[in-house]
């Protein structure tokens, strides 16, 4: 056992420099939660996952429409995974910068200029009708979009050990509405003339833009989110380079004496919203961020992306993919194209059955983690909470071939709804290990000064993971499908083999979070 294995997991995840005997305080009761604080920041949030999950459900179908696949049905989950790549590619690019901007001039105003890139580019979105256009438009969605490490920093800083796993078990909410609201508006409100012809019929734009409805509805809610962080949202920073609305507009008196106080008589200690940052701490260089920790941290969460990304990117393109039908099965002997045509190994939903079946997850998630997270992490500790919950990937994906066979010899049964409701409730467990990563990444960081800096490394690895992953995964599911590899279910196995070296990364962490 390491000598980080003895640290007392009730003790504050970083001591201050003011008072570095604070690591062997007793325990002591939970701090409460800043709730009116932190309900903004879930609700700035949620602007995210909605922008994300509002295009699942009509993205296969979009990617026919545009044309570019020409009836070629195996080629629907390439396109996809590439327009899926394209966020996390380009926001890797630019997030570790707006984290290390967050830590110089505060989290709030790289929040405003992420919501305001969130709405930009899903109108943009909408309003695409080529291949080229969708690259563009969710280019500058990962791009313009900084707030995914920013958004961990503050809620850090907002908490302390006693209260943290508390907070991290709210965070998910979040993202299970976004889980629930956007599947279902991306599946309802797709191609509205169609189908709701007494109310859309004879809108010509809604005609010529098909998508534009359901992109256009997260893309106003991130203009609300915005306007609300303005006005309501408090700066978790601390320093004197922290932009705030007077220190935009005017420098009055009392930000010159306070300035000057600080450089006679030294920085003081200030915590904001329960955190132990003071005024004076100075951020790590890059460099110094490479430490073991803060690598650790880093892989285990950049690895449980990859495996969650590729499940949530195969998943629907699975369920729209059409079921072989069974006359077909003697036929294939006398052509490649009907040998092909069994190949497809889907469910052959419709758009709103798929956007149904993925609001079933989000709603099962969001239960899950409000109201069992912080009992099982409480349990299990940080790392067996977090291998427990990678480890129910390896079900979930058993169970794609499984569908796959089962729809073949019976179609929609009973049995396949069953066994499709039972893959999603066995996904929820990957949500289990994002509370609990997002414990070691806080606690892997330098000090306070660096955290901001710290989840953006860490978001850089995850968002190369997830750039990788939609991808990878749905080439790899395209090519099963047309070479039938391994029976058409190569995709399966490399997907299982992913997740058993995401196990071996996680056995690296330290028993309990450093301290």
């Amino acid at each position: 056992m390491s000598p980080q294995d003895d640290v007392d997991e009730t003790q504050p995840l970083l001591a201050t420099r003011d008072d570095p005997n604070d690591i062997h305080d007793l325990p002591r009761k939970p701090t409460p939660l800043p709730r009116f604080q932190l309900f903004i920041v879930l609700f700035l949030q949620l602007a995210e996952p909605l922008t994300s999950q509002v295009i699942y459900p009509f993205a296969p179908q979009l990617i026919r429409d545009i044309g570019i696949i020409n009836g070629d049905e195996t080629k629907v989950a390439h396109y996809v995974g590439i327009m899926q790549s394209l966020f996390f590619f380009t926001q890797a690019l630019t997030v570790l910068h707006y984290a290390r901007l967050s830590d110089r001039i505060g989290r709030k105003p790289v929040i405003l200029v992420g919501l305001l890139g969130l709405s930009i580019s899903m109108f943009f979105f909408g309003l695409s009708r080529t291949f080229w256009g969708l690259v563009l438009s969710r280019s500058l969605n990962g791009a313009l979009n900084g707030n995914i490490g920013v958004i961990k920093s503050m809620m850090a800083e907002m908490t302390d050990s006693t209260n943290i796993a508390q907070a991290y078990a709210y965070m998910p909410i979040a993202w299970s509405t976004g889980g629930v609201l956007g599947p279902i508006i991306g599946g309802s409100l797709a191609r509205p003339a169609e189908r709701f012809p007494s109310i859309f019929g004879k809108s010509i734009f809604l005609r010529a833009y098909p998508y534009f409805l359901p992109c256009a509805v997260p893309a106003t809610y991130s203009i609300v989110a915005w306007i609300v962080t303005l006005l309501f949202l408090k700066e978790t920073a601390v320093g004197p380079s922290v932009l705030t609305i007077p220190r935009i507009f005017r420098r009055d008196d009392a930000d010159i004496v306070k300035r000057e106080v600080l450089l006679e008589t030294g920085p003081p200690k200030t915590g904001v919203l329960g955190t132990a940052q003071t005024e004076g701490e100075q951020a790590v260089p890059l460099r110094g961020l490479m430490t073991r920790r803060v690598i650790v941290a880093a892989s285990s969460y950049a690895f449980l992306s990859l495996v969650d990304i590729a499940l949530r990117a195969i998943h629907p393109v699975f369920l729209s993919t059409p079921i072989p039908w069974a006359p077909f099965q003697f036929l294939a002997l006398f052509g490649t194209n009907l040998s092909l045509c069994c190949s497809l190994g889907g469910l052959g939903l419709s758009t709103d059955r798929i956007g149904n079946l993925l609001s079933i997850f989000g709603v099962l998630n969001g239960i899950f983690q409000v109201f069992f997270f912080a009992r099982v992490h409480d349990y299990l500790g940080s790392k067996a909470t977090f291998i427990v919950g990678i480890a129910s990937a390896l079900p979930t994906f058993a169970t794609f071939p499984l569908l796959s066979y089962l729809a073949r010899a019976q179609g929609l049964s009973t049995l396949v709804w069953a066994v499709a409701l039972l893959q999603i409730a066995l996904s929820v467990g990957l949500s289990l290990s994002y509370g609990a990563v997002f414990i070691y990444i806080s606690a892997a960081a330098p000090n306070r000064a660096s955290l901001g800096a710290t989840n953006g490394l860490c978001q850089l690895s995850v968002s190369l993971m997830r750039a990788i992953g939609p991808a990878v995964a749905n080439s790899l599911f395209s090519l099963s499908m047309e070479k039938e590899y391994m029976g058409g279910w190569l995709v399966y196995y490399v997907l299982l083999a992913t997740t058993c070296v995401a196990l071996w990364v996680a056995a690296q962490l330290p028993r309990r979070p450093w301290a």
